[in-house]
């Protein structure tokens, strides 16, 4: 039986790519680079600053410009959280669907609280999600399972009565760690360091009216 699910937030729940993408670019421009397709970005994005600046920038942290850069990009980013963000095709109905069946859902992200909240607000989910854990939530992120397990006890579900759906391989590890069913979202971000079939997922949905199914048979 499953009682609650939780979500990923960028590329699992949310298309955030559109936002955190112009950001990167006016941050290009600022440093007189020329700009990248949202082709080139869109991969990258469930790695958060880290993969954007890698593929902007060519840079990882422990560079001499990260932290520099990191806190350029934020700003932007902070500057309009919500102009373009929109939930995936899809979502609305299956949260409305979970609603009705009475299974909690919840968001659980390594993004900090201070973007994941108001982007939730914008989007109406505040108030009808179970839980909001973001990176800043819990002791260590994920793919710790410190935030699902913390997701799972504000919620008040056991973890073996859990699902974690995520695009990203951390999301997986996360979820076997904390004892929930793990399902890796095709839709999403995906990345390109691994391909998704060997994530090790539990379950695979390509698109969100599958969960739906998936938890009908269940």
């Amino acid at each position: 039986m499953t009682d609650a699910v939780f979500f990923d937030f960028d590329g699992t729940l949310a298309d955030t790519a559109p936002d955190l993408g112009a950001a990167l670019n006016r941050l290009l421009t600022e440093s007189g680079q020329a700009p990248l397709p949202a082709r080139a970005t869109r991969p990258h994005v469930s790695q958060g600053v880290r993969g954007l600046l890698g593929i902007g920038f060519g840079i990882a942290p422990g560079d001499a410009r990260y932290a520099d850069l990191q806190q350029r990009f934020l700003a932007h980013y902070s500057n309009a959280l919500c102009e373009a963000t929109e939930l995936f095709a899809g979502i609305s109905g299956l949260l409305e669907w979970l609603e009705a069946k009475n299974i909690r859902w919840g968001v659980v992200t390594n993004k900090h609280s201070r973007y994941t909240l108001p982007i939730m607000a914008a989007l109406g989910l505040m108030e009808r999600a179970a839980c909001i854990v973001s990176g800043d939530s819990a002791p260590r992120p994920k793919p710790a399972p410190d935030p699902l397990r913390l997701a799972s006890v504000i919620a008040g579900i056991d973890p073996a009565r859990c699902l974690y759906v995520g695009d990203d391989l951390r999301d997986i590890q996360a979820a076997h760690a904390a004892g929930m069913v793990a399902v890796a979202a095709a839709w999403g971000y995906l990345g390109d360091e691994l391909p998704l079939e060997k994530w090790g997922a539990d379950v695979i949905v390509r698109a969100p009216s599958d969960l739906a199914g998936l938890l009908m048979i269940k």
